[in-house]
């Protein structure tokens, strides 16, 4: 069940980018719900390999370059997909900023209505 609500969150806060941001363009909430999906997946797989593989440019830049690597995660997957688009790097580097904090916020909600009971 929590694992539903926040991947609903997360396209409500892709749409929410979307609606922010002219740079990020997203379809609708079909298309939102498969974008956050295939952010997630790609967050899960690709970034730790991105992350390792870059990590002497990551101390270099004292963890700035993170910042790169969360915006060709939110570049790909737009690429991936027919109902999201994003006008370049700088929009995905942006778009992927917002979305990151939109993030923060429902993990930190989801935490405290999730673990509120136990």
């Amino acid at each position: 069940m929590k694992l539903l609500v926040r991947w609903m969150l997360l396209a409500a806060a892709l749409l929410l980018v979307a609606n922010l941001y002219g740079g990020v363009a997203v379809a609708s909430f079909g298309s939102a719900m498969l974008a956050a999906l295939v952010l997630g997946l790609l967050n899960t797989l690709v970034r730790p390999l991105l992350v390792l593989l870059t990590l002497p440019v990551t101390l270099v830049t004292l963890g700035l370059f993170l910042f790169v690597i969360n915006a060709l995660m939110f570049y790909w997957a737009a690429s991936l997909l027919s109902g999201m688009a994003v006008s370049g790097f700088g929009a995905a580097l942006i778009g992927s900023l917002i979305y990151s904090a939109f993030g923060m916020i429902i993990d930190l909600a989801m935490e405290r209505l999730f673990n509120k009971g136990a």
